[in-house]
């Protein structure tokens, strides 16, 4: 995952704002740029759809790419959180937060609050991403994301994606797993659980038949 990504996950860009906080259009994309560290290079941010960032050494004008390096120098790692604090203060400004990127999960999301009455809890720090439902301290349901190739082994995508986990009979497990959008459950008793991208491969209707099915199953434990 980049830079940007990370900072601007679960955060919906408000056009407006941006353009309030000193962006300009040019050719149907809105640009903005900042001097860092004593104008000795400059910061490029595009918005087009996502937000994307350029450092630029200013004296020749050339782009620096070495703070995108796993391993950073003492400089280099001065110019990315100089980058960071630019993105950060755009995000901060010009953001609004979302608990989930996809339409569908959204969707599963209103689902289980309105018919269960419980919300999403974010357990773990270090995977902010993920959350639990449960029902007497029993869980029904796991929403988090992932890279896809991590799910779906049949493919080499590291695009994010969204998924959910939800507890089947165990009977059920070989027939799902034949079935387009069933995958093996990530993280979870692979022989009581199957995960499911939330990505409209499978409709709301069958999604929320699995969980209705997942609570019950917690339910008789």
């Amino acid at each position: 995952m980049s830079i940007e990504e990370e900072i601007f996950n679960k955060y919906k860009i408000n056009k407006e704002k941006l353009i309030k906080y000193g962006f300009k259009i040019y050719n149907d994309k809105l640009k903005y740029s900042t001097p860092i560290l004593n104008n000795s290079f400059n910061v490029l941010i595009e918005y087009n759809g996502s937000i994307k960032g350029k450092v630029i050494e200013t004296s020749y004008n050339d782009e620096y790419t070495n703070y995108r390096l796993d391993t950073l120098g003492e400089f280099s790692s001065i110019i990315k959180n100089e980058f960071i604090k630019v993105l950060t203060d755009i995000r901060d400004k010009c953001a609004d937060e979302q608990l989930f990127k996809y339409d569908q999960t959204k969707r599963i999301n209103q689902f289980i609050s309105t018919k269960y009455n419980t919300n999403p809890e974010f357990l773990w720090d270090r995977l902010p991403n993920y959350c639990v439902y449960r029902s007497n301290k029993k869980w029904f349901g796991v929403i988090g994301s992932i890279s896809r190739n991590k799910i779906d082994r049949n493919t080499y995508s590291k695009e994010e994606v969204e998924f959910i986990n939800v507890k089947v009979n165990t009977k059920q497990i070989d027939n799902l797993l034949d079935k387009n959008g069933y995958y093996t459950a990530f993280h979870m008793n692979k022989q009581n659980w199957v995960s499911i991208i939330l990505d409209e491969t499978l409709s709301d209707s069958e999604i929320q038949n699995l969980i209705c099915n997942s609570y019950n199953n917690i339910k008789k434990l």
